[in-house]
């Protein structure tokens, strides 16, 4: 099992490295097209946002590349932002792999921006990442934008108002939450990730 962490500048990729390999699961950073071509599982992290993230990904000549990838797919944080149409963060064109935009979430004054901390998750319908075992299991945020639930959305999180917490349609998924830092409920995502049948 190939499980490769694309390199597009992320602080938090040697923290998603380290959750992997508590899992007793192997991973190769890497920016080159032909290494997360040949992979067997492919995550995007980011940390930041997604104009940066874009930027990068642009200047590394990897943006096609990630497009046309048929296995499994995982975004992280800004990587599941990257994965939508556009971001108002930056006002920036993304991969277009799932329908819809990224919004900047609205403060009030029970929920103040960013969202940082622990959030329940709810479950919106079944899929391979996110189960119904899971309802009410606690994640770890730190975001200031959002996608709104859609049909892609398979989880539910709320903070001033509810969000996508956790995205999947075909082969491609995505976690606002960091999986890493969201204790046992997050490496039970990331195993699921890495043991799901390719689409």
């Amino acid at each position: 099992m190939r499980v490769v962490i694309v390199d597009a500048g992320g602080a938090n990729t040697g923290s998603v490295r380290h959750a992997f390999d508590r899992l007793g699961i192997e991973t190769r950073l890497s920016a080159d097209a032909n290494v997360i071509l040949a992979a067997h599982r492919v995550v995007v992290p980011g940390v930041g946002n997604a104009a940066t993230v874009m930027r990068r990904l642009r200047e590394l000549d990897l943006v096609d590349t990630i497009r046309t990838l048929t296995q499994p797919v995982l975004g992280i944080c800004v990587g599941m932002q990257i994965l939508f149409e556009r971001s108002e963060e930056g006002d920036v064109e993304c991969l277009g792999l799932l329908r819809g935009r990224i919004a900047k979430m609205a403060a009030t004054k029970a929920a103040r921006m960013p969202h940082m901390g622990w959030n329940r998750i709810w479950p919106s319908h079944s899929s391979s990442l996110i189960e119904a075992g899971d309802v009410g299991a606690y994640a770890y945020f730190v975001h200031g934008f959002a996608a709104q639930p859609t049909s892609d959305c398979i989880a539910i999180a709320e903070h001033g108002a509810p969000f996508s917490a956790a995205v999947q349609r075909g082969n491609v998924a995505g976690v606002q939450f960091h999986p890493e830092r969201s204790a046992a409920f997050g490496a039970r995502v990331l195993r699921r990730f890495v043991e799901r049948e390719a689409a």
